[in-house]
């Protein structure tokens, strides 16, 4: 099932465009990464379709107009920092979320456990730390039930264990079969925890698919040999490899994955060149993202 579909979405700011003709379709079960530098229309998009804002164009529909005016029901959402009372422990916050979304069902302990939260239940929310407000922000996003969970930069300002924690936690739920809309800054954790990436900048969508459908269908290779620029000449003659910057000391190359990195020494060797540097590295999502966003900048 389609759970969320939009179509030339938009929103202004004055004369600031946020967002420009976004067009998006999700599927249930993905697990779909908003990527982004700041200001490029991540929050203004989950904002949107959360209905908290108010969009000048364009529309958007949630699980193929199945739940009508009530779909907000199947969405548990975190936006920004999260807010609990903070007198108040793990336990009756929870309480009260649950009576805020009229929901007798959930159970709290098991919430907890899912977020590493147990032993701090009867703890006071103002006692928590950073990563332990996120992790009790997730499990009341988790009360009710919801088929889809949305997180707004839900590892900004945490500490590398924090990192893990929620990104762990995020992995457990989407496992559960939960459709995960995910806007982050952070490259390294969208190539981690998700299926699916839509790169965002400056309020339009640039890329979007499945991770291995955005990542090139290469791999990446450092090159170095005593006569540097021999090197340079016959790698940029051989098929399937693109040079992409010497540094004058390596020779940083793509090679298409039909291509061996052994079949690449075996040449050099014929020709005279004997490396004595080489190092093959997955092409990550990372480079691709700064290669999708050099070219929109060149040809704007």
């Amino acid at each position: 099932m389609k759970v969320l579909e939009s179509k030339n979405l938009s929103k202004s700011y004055g004369s600031i465009k946020a967002l420009q003709h976004l067009n998006l379709d999700i599927e249930e079960g993905t697990i779909l990464g908003l990527l982004g530098p700041n200001g490029s229309g991540k929050t203004t998009t989950l904002g949107i379709i959360l209905g908290i804002l108010k969009y000048d164009a364009g529309n958007y529909e949630w699980f193929e107009g199945q739940f009508g005016e009530y779909h907000r029901l199947k969405i548990g959402a975190i936006l920004e920092t999260p807010n609990f009372y903070p007198y108040l422990n793990a336990l009756d916050n929870l309480a009260i979320v649950s009576k805020i979304k009229q929901d007798d069902a959930s159970n709290y302990d098991e919430l907890l456990k899912l977020v590493e939260l147990s032993e701090r239940k009867l703890s006071k929310f103002s006692t928590y730390s950073l990563g332990m407000k996120q992790r009790l922000a997730i499990a009341a996003a988790l009360i009710g039930n919801p088929s889809v969970l949305i997180f707004d930069e839900p590892t900004n300002g945490l500490d590398p264990q924090g990192i893990a924690e929620v990104r762990n936690i995020i992995k457990r739920i989407a496992d559960t079969g939960k459709t995960v809309i995910m806007a982050s800054h952070i490259l390294d954790e969208v190539e981690k925890i998700c299926s699916h990436v839509g790169i965002m900048r400056k309020g339009s969508l640039l890329a979007s698919g499945r991770i291995g459908e955005i990542l090139n269908n290469s791999k990446l290779a450092e090159f170095g040999a005593k006569e540097v620029d021999k090197l340079k000449q016959c790698l940029a003659g051989m098929v399937g490899i693109s040079i992409i910057k010497d540094n004058g000391k390596y020779i940083e190359c793509a090679i298409n994955n039909d291509v061996a990195a052994e079949d690449v020494n075996r040449y050099l060797i014929n020709q005279g060149i004997y490396l004595n540097h080489l190092v093959v590295k997955k092409q990550r999502l990372e480079d691709e993202f700064l290669q999708i966003i050099k070219t929109q900048k060149a040809q704007a």
